[in-house]
């Protein structure tokens, strides 16, 4: 087995040679390391992970780089509980107490369910399980410069940023950087604009029966846009149906001086998967990066997001809007920071709950550094409780620490208001026609921002259909 822990100073870990034999029942070996002290149930993940990864044999230093830091970085980690700020309101035991398989590839033939004809007038790539499939990909046609493909495949004259990630990532990216297989890599070079949209869509093939027996998948993707740039991106994450799997997956994203990247992202798995989700994006001056993310799937999602404004002048816009259903779990946890003067960020985040046994979480945090003079910040949270003891946990925060900044933030919970339901009444309207309007409205704010037609219809659908599957219109 492969090992990427090099040789460094902590009471946690013995370094032994490789063919030395050493038994304990409180240590574990992964690679040449004996981990004498941690959670045996993250350690046993890690070492399927790492085996699992170690079979495509390949050869980067990035990607060597990436493993090695990732594994020092699960060594010193425990498996979040309640305890966890992080954590506090999002319970994640079950996965502890699940039977957890690395998803391989397969040869089998692959139904795609109707994704096999993609986005009209887009490239697109698919990644399988964690694997980016080439037939399944099509990008033919790109302008000259531009690389989309496998980190693998990737010529040496292209450079990218370091893909580790240690201040602001936790225990899943992590996990992540070890389970990589390969990395999908999107390379826009200075001064391209593409003028067609990169569909990139995650399809889980892999599970099991039920949450006792999950199939984990790490995709992680690098996007990279050089000076003044610009694309729009779309991340779809479907999967088989009927099946339970975990797609554990990150992004890193790169924007250097001015450019311009639109972000869709669309989360629609099915009723028993997990989704757990990681987001780093780092902005070069007067740079732009706007997300817009819709989340209806999976037995438990999260998305992790981090933006860092590192240069003056930088724009950031978020608009997130979450369903939750049956026994569903909708989490997003963000960060913003801002360190330099004239910076513009602005965060929605929206969230319906339609059962009682439905639960969402925002934590979102702004930070203005001392050195983010002239910033312009904002962020709203509003939730729609459609049930009895349906959950909401909100965490707005807002830390300030210049002095010359224009900075708001608020957050909402509530049902359908009475006077808009008589608002509608006086003019004629049924309570339940009323009803529908206002509760499909609610999230309309958010979907009417992706910037894709095809792709606005589309997502509209799946969420008439979830809302009308839970009685929460008619």
């Amino acid at each position: 087995m492969a090992c990427f822990l090099q040789q460094w100073q902590c009471n946690r870990i013995l370094l032994r040679p490789s063919s030395l034999t050493y038994h304990s029942s409180s240590r574990r070996r992964v690679g040449n390391a004996i981990v004498a002290l941690g959670d045996p149930f993250v350690l046993e993940l890690a070492e399927k992970l790492e085996e699992s990864a170690s079979l495509n044999n390949i050869k980067n230093k990035s990607l060597h780089r990436l493993r090695e830091t990732c594994t020092e970085e699960v060594f010193r980690r425990q498996w979040p509980s309640a305890k966890d700020e992080s954590f506090r309101f999002t319970d994640i035991k079950f996965l502890k107490q699940s039977k957890i398989q690395v998803s391989e590839p397969l040869n089998s033939p692959l139904d795609l369910q109707g994704l096999e004809n993609g986005r009209p007038g887009a490239y697109t790539i698919m990644l399988i399980d964690g694997l980016l499939s080439t037939s399944h990909s099509h990008t033919a046609g790109l302008p000259h410069g531009v690389f989309v493909g496998s980190l693998s495949s990737l010529p040496d004259d292209y450079a990218l940023p370091p893909l580790e990630v240690v201040d602001g990532g936790d225990l899943f990216s992590s996990l992540n950087g070890i389970g990589s297989p390969d990395l999908a890599v999107v390379v826009v070079p200075e001064g391209c604009k593409l003028e067609r949209p990169l569909h990139v869509v995650y399809y889980s093939q892999q599970g099991g029966e039920d949450l006792q027996s999950l199939s984990v998948s790490n995709p992680r993707l690098v996007v990279v846009l050089g000076k003044g740039a610009e694309m729009e991106i779309v991340e779809e994450f479907r999967g088989a149906a009927n099946k339970s799997y975990w797609t554990n997956s990150v992004i890193h994203v790169s924007l250097e001086e001015k450019a311009k990247l639109c972000h869709s992202f669309v989360q629609l798995q099915n009723p028993c998967a997990v989704h757990m989700k990681w987001t780093f994006v780092q902005q070069g001056t007067l740079s732009s990066y706007k997300l817009v993310e819709t989340s209806s799937g999976g037995r438990l999602s999260r998305h992790n997001l981090q933006i860092q404004q590192l240069g003056p002048d930088t724009v950031t816009e978020v608009s997130t809007f979450h369903l939750a259903g049956e026994n569903q779990t909708q989490d997003l946890h963000s960060k913003i920071i801002l360190n330099h003067p004239r910076g513009y960020s602005r965060q929605l985040h929206k969230c319906i709950v339609t059962h009682p046994s439905a639960h969402a979480v925002f934590d979102g945090n702004v930070k203005v550094n001392r050195d983010a003079q002239l910033t312009d910040a904002g962020q709203l949270s509003r939730s729609l409780l459609l049930a009895p003891r349906a959950t909401v946990n909100v965490k707005p925060n807002l830390q300030i620490v210049a002095d010359d900044v224009k900075c708001s933030h608020g957050a909402a919970i509530s049902d359908l208001e009475e006077d808009q339901l008589f608002y509608f009444q006086a003019r004629g309207v049924d309570v339940q026609t009323a009803r529908n309007a206002l509760v499909f409205s609610f999230g309309a704010e958010v979907m009417e921002r992706f910037p894709d037609k095809y792709l606005r219809k589309k997502v509209e659908n799946d969420v008439k259909g979830l809302l009308a599957a839970t009685g929460a219109i008619r």
